[in-house]
Order: structure tokens, then sequence, then C-alpha cells
């Protein structure tokens, strides 16, 4: 069971940088293939198919570091500016599913002690959740909406909430577990590797329903002052 986890757990990490691969490959071709080739569209296509190799070779020097049981280095991170490096990344799914952004970051936000991949990879998966739980939606704004707040004096408060179609009572309590999902085209790890990640940064990730609809993920982070102490 634990060699399944974990190779489930490899193939969610990388198959979310080479999804956006393929996206922004095709996007480049489709610039290049009109009467009038449009080279700076392409090149940006093309960069973004370079960040997300970074990306992806970011995720597999992570899993090495994590079977040698090395120590993630953790400085000094700023959240928002770390949810704005995710939209940038998370962009043509976004788009393809004519998903509204709504970003609320608070200014002069106190950082957060964190490993910048790890802490990465976490709000790619709540954002990306959040978008498939959107893909339903018909007769209504499909709106993703991104908070950041300072909680108490000594915690950081991250939001990302949905218009999908919500969380059954009856699964609130199992959304974080491994392998557990009620889409038949997920495999059930991205919560629970965003529930590993927060947990082992000192934080705690926390799901409430959203009103009228969707859900509301929650992540609270112990400030870099209060990490350190």
């Amino acid at each position: 069971m634990a060699m399944g986890e974990m190779a489930a757990s490899i193939a969610h990490e990388i198959k979310q940088p080479l999804a956006a691969i393929a996206t922004n490959a095709n996007a480049g071709l489709r610039w290049l293939r009109t009467l009038e080739p449009d080279l700076a569209e392409a090149r940006v296509a093309l960069k973004r198919v370079v960040d997300d190799c970074h990306r992806a070779d970011e995720v597999i020097n992570g899993i090495r570091m994590m079977f040698r049981k090395d120590v993630p280095v953790m400085v000094p991170q700023d959240i928002n500016g770390i949810v704005l490096e995710v939209l940038t990344l998370v962009r043509g799914e976004v788009e393809n599913q004519q998903v509204s952004v709504r970003t609320e970051l608070l200014h002069e936000l106190p950082p957060v002690l964190g490993n910048q991949v790890q802490l990465r990879q976490a709000i790619v998966n709540l954002i990306v959740n959040a978008i498939d739980a959107m893909s339903p939606v018909i007769g209504r704004p499909r709106m993703l909406q991104l908070k950041t707040e300072l909680q108490g004096f000594d915690n950081v408060l991250l939001s990302v909430e949905d218009s999908g179609t919500g969380i059954e009572t009856k699964d609130i309590n199992r959304m974080f577990d491994a392998f557990f999902t009620t889409k038949s085209h997920r495999m059930g790890m991205g919560l629970s590797i965003c529930r590993s990640i927060v947990e082992n940064h000192g934080g705690r990730l926390s799901v409430s329903p959203g009103r009228p609809h969707g859900a509301i993920f929650q992540v609270l982070l112990p400030t870099a002052d209060a990490s350190q102490a």
C-alpha cells in the first residue's frame, strides 16, 4: 500500500507540468500555423514550455530529495509572490475552463518559513483542484477567489475559494485521505499531498462549504518569525 501511494504521488506530481508543456506546445504550433504566423505569441508559448520543463525538473529533484531523506531548504517565502507565480503556471487551464480569477492579496504580508518548490506545488494542487471542481458548472460564473490575510499576529492565511459543485457533507472529513476522490479521472492524491506539505511546514489545511456554491480551502502557516522562535 505504501509503494502504491508513493507511485500514485509521483505520477500526480509529474502529470501537471507535463500537461502544461503539451498545452503550451500546442498553442505555439497554432500561432505558427496561421496564414501570418505570430512569432511573438509563439515565443511566449515556447517560454512557458521551458518554464514548465524547469518545474518538472524541480518536482523530480524534490522526489529524489525525499528518497534520500534530505532536509528541504526552508527560508522566508512571500506567499503572495508564490500565488501570483502559480497563477501564471496554470493560466492555460484557467483560460480553457473559462474561469474568472479574483485576488485579494494583503500587502506587506509577513513571510513564512518554507520550501518554495513544496509550497508552490501545494498551491498548484489547490488551484487545479478548484478549477476541476468548476468544470461541470453551467449557467453561472466559474469564479476562483484567492485571498491572503494575517491571522492573529503569528499566522498567514491563504484561502482558495471556487464556485464549483461543492462537497457533500458525508465526504468532507475524507477529502484529505490518500486515494479518496469523487472524480473518475483523478487519483485522489492532490489534496493528500497538500496536507502533508502544509503540516510539514507547521501549518494546517482545512476545508469548508462555500456560500452559496463551491468550497473554500484554507492554508494556515506560521510566519517566519514565529517558526524561528
